[in-house]
């Protein structure tokens, strides 16, 4: 397993407050209840038949820019 890589977001105050009580309310760390909706959020784009078009497409690209 890699390491954890830290990362920076800003959030408005309303979502701040939102995402404290949230994990207040859970018992649970901020961090740990934003991994899990980014976790949440990156499975259903993996079930989104439209990202996965999408994602079909960039790797295409991708691939016959480097094929130059």
């Amino acid at each position: 397993m890699k390491s954890p890589k830290a990362m920076t977001i800003r959030l408005s105050e309303e979502q701040a407050e939102e995402l404290e009580t949230v994990a207040t309310v859970e018992n649970r760390p901020v961090s740990e209840i934003i991994r899990a909706a980014i976790a949440s959020h990156v499975e259903q784009r993996k079930q989104d038949p439209t990202f996965q078009s999408s994602l079909r497409d960039r790797i295409l690209r991708a691939q016959r820019l480097l094929q130059k």
